[in-house]
Formats: C-alpha cells, sequence, structure tokens
C-alpha cells in the first residue's frame, strides 16, 4: 500500500463500514471535529434542511452537494457528514465490502455482528477537509480487489440489487425500481430484468418507442419494426403483485407519452420536442 503525497488539508483516514454504504453518512469522530473546527461552521446546524448545513462533496472528479448536520445520540450530541449522492459511485468503488454489508444484513441477526470475521478485509477512505471553503475531499485509499469484478459492477445498479436494499431496510411498500439509460450493446448483460416497463430512442431519426416484458433481453433480441436502429434503452422494473397490470401500465405510459409527443394516431399534443413517437397502437 503505498502512502499518498498529494494530501493538502487534515484528513481522516476511515474504514469504509456499512452507514457509508448503506446510508450516505458517517459520524465524525470527536478528534476530528476540533481538528476540522467543524463546531465553529456548523454549531447550530440540527436539520439536513438547513442552508447552514450544505457542504461541497468531491469524489472521483465529481462534485455534489452534501450536509454535515448536529444530531442528538444516546452518548451526546454527534456530527454527521451526509453524502447520499455519491451512494451508487461509492459502492461502485468499495464492490467487497458494499457485497459484505449486504452478506451481513441478510444473515440471521445472531451472525450479523460476525459478518467482517467471517469475510476479513478492510477498505479506507480518506477525507480531508477545507475549512474556509467548506469542501470535502474525498480519495479511495485502498481497496480489496473484488472476486466476481464485472459481475459485482453490474449488481451494484441493477434493479434487483435496489429491491433487496429496499428489503434490507425495510420498506414495506413495494417500490417500482427506475434505471437510466444504456447504450444499446449493453442490454444483453442486465441481471433478472423480468417484468419490466422499457423505452428505446433512436437519437439519429428522433424516434421514441415505449414497451413492456415479461423478459427484457428476450424482448429486445426480437426486434422492434417501429424503432428498428434504437441505441439507447431504460427501463423500469416493476414488482411482482404489478404483473398482471402490467399491460395497463405500458398503454397508459403510451397515451401520456403521446400528449408530448408528435405521433401516428393524431393524439392531441403539444409536442414539446422534435422527438416522435414510434408506437403505432396508442389508445384515444
Amino acid at each position: 500500500m503505498i502512502e499518498r503525497s498529494d494530501i493538502s488539508s487534515p484528513m481522516w483516514r476511515k474504514k469504509v463500514d456499512a452507514s457509508l454504504l448503506n446510508d450516505g453518512s458517517t459520524p465524525i469522530p470527536n478528534w476530528m471535529v476540533e481538528t476540522w473546527n467543524i463546531s465553529k461552521n456548523f454549531i447550530a446546524v440540527r436539520s439536513k434542511k438547513s442552508p447552514e448545513a450544505l457542504v461541497e462533496v468531491f469524489f472521483k472528479g465529481k462534485k455534489i452537494d452534501g450536509r454535515v448536520v448536529k444530531v442528538k445520540t444516546p452518548r451526546g450530541y454527534r456530527y454527521i457528514l451526509y453524502i447520499e449522492q455519491h451512494l451508487d459511485s461509492l459502492r461502485k468503488t468499495f464492490l467487497m465490502t458494499y457485497m459484505r454489508t449486504l452478506e451481513g444484513a441478510l444473515t440471521e441477526d445472531k451472525n450479523r455482528n460476525d459478518v467482517e470475521d467471517q469475510i476479513p478485509f478492510w477498505e479506507f477512505i480518506d477525507i480531508e477537509f477545507k475549512f474556509e471553503s467548506k469542501q470535502f475531499h474525498l480519495t479511495a485509499h485502498y481497496t480489496q480487489k473484488p472476486w466476481f469484478p464485472e459481475l459485482f459492477k453490474r449488481l451494484v445498479s441493477s434493479a434487483p440489487m435496489r429491491a433487496i436494499q429496499d428489503e434490507i431496510s425495510g420498506k414495506k411498500i413495494a417500490r417500482i425500481q427506475k434505471l437510466g439509460w444504456s447504450p444499446r450493446q449493453q442490454f444483453n448483460k442486465e441481471i433478472n430484468a423480468v417484468n419490466v416497463i422499457y423505452t428505446l430512442i433512436d437519437t439519429t431519426n428522433k424516434l421514441i418507442y415505449v414497451g413492456e416484458a415479461v423478459d427484457l433481453i428476450r424482448r429486445f433480441s426480437a426486434g422492434h419494426k417501429e424503432i428498428p436502429d434504437w441505441d439507447f434503452y431504460k427501463f423500469n422494473l416493476l414488482p411482482d403483485e404489478l404483473a398482471e397490470h402490467r399491460l395497463a401500465i405500458e398503454r397508459m405510459s403510451i397515451r401520456d407519452m403521446a400528449a408530448l409527443l408528435e405521433n401516428k394516431n393524431e393524439i392531441g399534443t403539444f409536442s414539446i420536442s422534435d422527438y416522435k413517437l414510434a408506437n403505432k397502437k396508442i389508445d384515444k
């Protein structure tokens, strides 16, 4: 492990843990509160909604808003750094710790605290704070080489993994898991993409298509006559409870899109874009 020589501000080397990767938060140790003069900047901040809580957080060249909040705990007041917007990036960077965290959460309560003993390794992140500009700079100092790197990377941002995270978090209401845009050549790598509502886009011919599928990979492999040259896709994974309503949700989504884009069925539209809806079947 090579020590860094580019440290420009007081630094805390933190062991990556569950609170960081599950909640996007970490308590700031008292000795760093003093070193960083946190109490001077955030002494009265008791809510994440407070403008005074706002800080800038940099990680892997990306800047996002973070929050520093003073919260009451059984052991007294603590300062918490919230960096939820970096969650996906943090999970992909510290893949092994994230997978171990999920393993611990899915294990019986009596064994939950032993997961580090059963799967022993540590990963570390360096956190620097610039007092004058209220900026946190995060740097991955040490990461454990993933056992199955490509699989783990796909899993971290997949809809099934988000559903597992909801289950672990105790969310009782089933959610539609919403994914972002991906290039066409990636669709056959999707994991468990079943029971979905999807959108295709052809950026050259400026076409959009909305569809539904029991199995996304099988449906995409069958082709789309209405939009053969699509180059990007996105999809929403429906919970099992909505499987019987998938077709109705698709038809509603198509009809809503027709209200915004020029279409083949002369549905009244605002035409907010020069893109056109490629679907032929549109409810009136």
